[in-house]
């Protein structure tokens, strides 16, 4: 049998010398046209070459019975209908419950939906949803604050001492080898802290005339004010304070710690306290001791 190169395509070779490659690729597509698959197709041209059959239907679409049924295309119709109606990517994908790369390869064609609000109304919906946001981040922090405190209930007399000495170690002035300071001395910006310092040190059986107190504090701040609030909280009077440290502001500087609520920070020392100070340096290491026999 000869083969032919009339269809100047260089795969004649592949065709029967009695049909050019036009005259068989239009019977091809009168085949296609009618609806056979490609198999079809192939099995009655006698076609055994994929590269040959490919260029016979060069062109030409499947009939719509040989495609595969996409499980998706019910999903991509109703996304592109949402989003016809003016509805985002975030509210098609919260509706239909699929991704959000698929929905925008599904309604990347259609024209964008004219913006529900102008720019100042989507930056004030910005703000007053993150105002919101906050708003119940604080309702639930509190609610866990509360919680917390009722867990704690009475607080007995050892409950108070582990904690000042757990304090104290924490926060308070402590005795090095090249530095030689066995004395109390504690400083805090924290009233409540200071608060639980100074009922420590009354249980043990420190008094307030042994008290000596310092503020340290920003010179743009109300000095005699936080005086005034400091010698209330811990019940000795103002006029008993040591010189207050003023600390020079950097006006290079932005600080947070302004405003009514800033009072500096106090520093507490224990007049004579030199035996109270190695004490508790004894009771801290019973804690850990105590507390590594526990584990």
């Amino acid at each position: 049998m000869h083969t032919s190169r009339r269809d100047g395509d260089g795969i004649g070779g592949l065709l029967d010398g009695s049909a050019t490659f036009e005259e068989l690729r239009q019977k091809a597509i009168d085949l296609r046209r009618e609806g056979l698959s490609r198999r079809q197709i192939r099995d009655q041209l006698k076609v055994g070459n994929n590269d040959l059959l490919n260029r016979l239907l060069e062109g030409e679409p499947p009939p719509e019975w040989t495609k595969r049924p996409n499980a998706k295309d019910h999903l991509r119709l109703k996304a592109r209908e949402l989003r016809a109606g003016g509805m985002t990517y975030d509210e098609i994908r919260a509706e239909l419950g699929v991704s959000k790369s698929s929905i925008s390869a599904w309604v990347r064609d259609p024209p964008k939906p004219a913006p529900h609000w102008t720019r100042v109304e989507r930056m004030q919906r910005m703000h007053d949803g993150m105002v919101e946001f906050r708003r119940l981040q604080d309702v639930a922090r509190e609610q866990l604050t509360r919680e917390a405190k009722s867990e704690i209930g009475d607080v007995s007399d050892r409950d108070l001492m582990m904690a000042g000495v757990a304090l104290y170690w924490a926060e308070g002035q402590k005795d090095k080898p090249y530095a030689r300071r066995e004395c109390i001395s504690f400083i805090n910006s924290d009233p409540n802290v200071i608060r639980l310092f100074v009922r420590w040190l009354e249980m043990l059986g420190v008094g307030r005339d042994r008290l000596r107190c310092t503020l340290n504090i920003h010179s743009t701040a109300d000095v005699e004010e936080a005086t005034r609030f400091w010698a209330e909280l811990v019940g000795i009077p103002s006029g008993d304070f040591r010189k207050p440290g003023i600390k020079q502001d950097n006006p290079g500087t932005h600080r947070m710690n302004r405003g009514a609520e800033y009072h500096g920070c106090l520093t507490v020392y224990v007049k004579h306290s030199a035996e109270l100070y190695r004490r508790v340096e004894g009771w801290w290491y019973g804690i850990v001791v105590g507390a590594s026999r526990a584990a």
